[in-house]
């Protein structure tokens, strides 16, 4: 499930893989403020949406690679 969640980012445009990285982050502050004031009732929610967060993380900088490899690339020719 977790490499369909990963191919679903992949599939996305950058203006949108930065909202749902966005949406993720600002869902864990709300967990996290949650647990803090102990109306958290799902603690596996956090885990979750950090592994939400890491995934978007992870799209975004692996697109960045591929850009910069190719700006290299052009420059070499």
């Amino acid at each position: 499930m977790a490499n369909a969640k990963a191919n679903e980012l992949a599939a996305l445009s950058d203006d949108e893989v930065r909202e749902q990285l966005d949406t993720a982050k600002a869902a864990l502050f709300k967990l996290r403020f949650q647990r803090a004031v102990g109306q958290l009732e799902n603690h596996a929610a956090i885990k979750t949406t950090k592994r939400d967060v890491a995934r978007a993380m992870t799209e975004i900088r692996t697109r960045e690679i591929k850009a910069a490899e190719a700006l290299a690339e052009g420059s070499q020719r």
